[in-house]
């Protein structure tokens, strides 16, 4: 069942089948020397991550861009049914943990919620990933809306990395 906000936002679903298995794919979402090797856009390099994998705990990391510039997000994680599903909050931040606008886009929402579901496949795994702002305003629900195509793009890539990460465990 696809969530709607005001404003008859539906929910971004993004799928992909990775070759690894599920108890597997599972970890490298949840400790954090394995989100350090994969996580983010393609092109930017985790420099620092924490995880505390509990409800109300984080997964504090930052990124550099190739030039040098800084950047901090987190997951605040509501559901954790290893290895079938995660349900977190992920938002942007500072380096305490503060929720901060998006760096480039002051309209983009404060706050998504995330639903990832791991399914098995003969020793494979099928990611699914919903995402759908949470207490956003009708100009944070457009522009989210407005840029599905740039968010599955760079999930492509964070994706894309996840695969080559993967093979090099399996």
């Amino acid at each position: 069942m696809t969530q709607q906000q005001p404003g008859n936002v539906e929910e971004l679903v993004l799928t992909r089948t990775l070759n690894a298995p599920r108890e597997l794919v599972f970890k490298v979402f949840t400790e954090a020397e394995h989100l350090l090797k994969w996580w983010g856009p393609k092109g930017l390099t985790m420099e620092a991550a924490k995880v505390e994998l509990r409800p109300g705990g984080l997964f504090h990391y930052s990124m550099k861009t190739p030039d040098g510039h800084e950047m901090w997000g987190k997951f605040v994680y509501h559901e954790i049914a290893a290895p079938e599903r995660l349900v977190f909050i992920s938002s942007f931040s500072d380096a305490q943990g503060n929720t901060l606008r998006h760096p480039a886009s002051p309209l983009w929402p404060l706050e998504v919620m995330n639903t990832l579901l791991f399914e098995e496949m003969d020793g494979k795994t099928k990611l699914t990933m919903r995402g759908i702002p949470v207490n956003a305003s009708v100009e944070e629900l457009h522009t989210f809306d407005s840029n599905r195509s740039n968010v599955q793009q760079g999930f492509a890539g964070t994706f894309a990395q996840l695969d080559e990460y993967l093979a090099t465990l399996v």
